[in-house]
């Protein structure tokens, strides 16, 4: 992967104004590691948003930009003891804010997130394509290549720069176009400075995309509709046993179990206001010698 570059900018601003006319400075560091050779500290005077005088750090004074510039550049190039201030900034400026910023912000990193997918090519095109999109990572230096067959593709290849998310996470895109074929294998790589090693994400063309997303979906309806299916036959069950419970009745049927003292069967007065018998004959009533028609209502004193 090739090395990172990483540049940051630690601002201070003086403003003067009056009646409108505004001048100010603008101290800066720019650096790609913390030490204080790779460091760079410059200042610029500004009126009215022009840059009139500039000192860089690797120039060691002023330059002026502008007619007032050149003289005011001249005028302080001439005091040794501002000069030998302005030198000093890089180490006692830079140096101590790059060695606390560094380690708090600027080498944090995050894993990518990385999905390869594949696009269906515009009409009148044959080769298919793959894309490779690269998702939520810090910082925004990344390689993403291709590989095919174990050799790295060198054409067919078109990438996005570093988009950034405006959450500190940037993502990126790269297609490859290419023609499907029996047996090849092809893999996206994908080199950060959050991984130890590259990540290898590699195509699997046995079912496309399309077929995986419809069999998730008849999958979750299947799983649907087996739970509504359940439900309801719970429910079923519920009412079906609530509608099999005992009922008080005013109509009882013969009790066979109710017998004579000469074993024969007898009608109990006890049974109800109506007692009916399914046979057809004369039966007696139990404890009684009385003998009722089978089929016909017995009618119950109201003593008993």
């Amino acid at each position: 992967m090739a090395s990172s570059f990483v540049s940051f900018i630690l601002l201070f601003i003086n403003i003067y104004t009056a009646d409108g006319w505004m001048y100010y400075s603008a101290d800066r560091c720019v650096f790609n590691s913390t030490e204080l050779s790779d460091m760079e500290f410059i200042r610029s005077e500004y009126f009215n948003r022009l840059e009139f005088t500039r000192f860089d750090s690797n120039v060691g004074q002023f330059v002026g930009y502008t007619e007032f510039g050149v003289k005011q550049a001249e005028y302080w190039n001439k005091d040794a003891a501002y000069l030998a201030l302005m030198r000093a900034q890089k180490e006692t400026y830079c140096l101590h804010n790059v060695q606390v910023e560094y380690p708090s912000a600027l080498n944090k990193s995050v894993k990518p997130y990385v999905r390869l997918h594949s696009v269906v090519p515009p009409v009148g095109e044959d080769p298919a394509m793959l894309v490779c999109s690269v998702y939520d990572f810090y910082p925004k230096q990344i390689r993403v290549s291709w590989i095919r067959d174990g050799q790295e593709v060198p054409s067919g290849v078109t990438s996005t720069v570093e988009l950034a998310d405006g959450d500190w996470y940037y993502q990126i895109h790269s297609h490859l176009e290419y023609t499907p074929r029996a047996g090849q294998n092809i893999s996206c790589v994908v080199e950060h400075a959050s991984l130890r090693e590259p990540l290898v994400i590699d195509w699997d063309p046995s079912q496309p995309e399309s077929e995986r997303i419809v069999i998730t979906i008849i999958t979750s309806e299947i799983i649907l509709g087996l739970v509504l299916f359940l439900g309801g036959l719970l429910v079923y069950c519920s009412r079906k046993t609530q509608a099999q419970s005992p009922r008080k009745t005013t109509e009882k049927q013969f009790r066979p179990d109710n017998k004579t003292e000469k074993g024969k069967r007898c009608l109990d007065q006890s049974l109800g206001f109506q007692i009916k018998t399914p046979g057809v004959g004369m039966v007696p009533l139990c404890g009684s010698d009385q003998l009722v028609q089978e089929g016909f209502p017995l009618q119950v004193p109201p003593s008993l």
